[in-house]
């Protein structure tokens, strides 16, 4: 589908979204942005203001709905298994495989995430943990319960360990490709199990 079927605000969205997969925040100009989505600079100051707010529009409008499956997957596990940690690094892992599954652009932002994690962006970063913090916090104190003896500092380390893991696995350019005739469905199911075991024991490993 053409960007032309969408509306103003969302062709800018989807345009920059691209623009930054490609080329990163600080190389993509905003003249390159309304040429992309075919719209003048005063439609992205009505809608945005600033390029700092349409770079946080571009990841508000993807991790909020992933944030809440997150959320919402991560009660149904702490009720349904408690004191199991395998079904709580499945409320982490599976939400977001299934957004880079999107074919709605999920794989453009899988890519912008990465591109978050290389840049120095501070305001970016700034508005991530202002707005997303409260999950990793959430998460946190789930995976504490299960792993009393663990300290919060190598808590942490390794939930950023099992952050940065799912980025290059949903980026999906690592060794494992999926097979010809294999479902998207398919391989992502196999890729979150096997990336749940990978971390369950990272997790549970005693501290050096």
């Amino acid at each position: 589908m053409s960007l032309q079927h969408f509306s103003t605000k969302d062709r800018i969205l989807h345009a920059a979204e691209e623009l930054f997969a490609q080329q990163g925040f600080a190389s993509t100009s905003l003249r390159q942005v309304t040429s992309r989505a075919d719209v003048n600079i005063a439609a992205v100051n009505y809608h945005f203001g600033s390029k700092d707010n349409l770079v946080n529009e571009v990841f508000r409008r993807r991790m909020d709905d992933m944030s809440a499956e997150r959320l919402k997957a991560l009660r149904l596990a702490v009720d349904s298994h408690p004191g199991e940690l395998e079904p709580i690094l499945a409320a982490f892992v599976e939400p977001a495989l299934a957004m880079a599954q999107d074919r709605h652009g999920g794989g453009a932002f899988i890519r912008v995430i990465a591109r978050a994690y290389a840049e120095s962006n501070d305001s970016l970063r700034k508005f991530l943990s202002d707005q997303y913090g409260h999950v990793l916090r959430e998460f946190a104190k789930a995976l504490s319960g299960c792993l009393p003896g663990l300290g919060k500092e190598a808590l942490y380390w390794r939930l950023d360990f099992l952050s940065g893991a799912l980025t290059y696995a949903m980026a999906d350019f690592g060794l494992i490709k999926r097979p010809s005739g294999v479902s998207e469905a398919t391989h992502r199911t196999r890729a979150a199990k096997a990336l749940i075991r990978f971390a369950a024991a990272g997790f549970k490993a005693d501290e050096p």
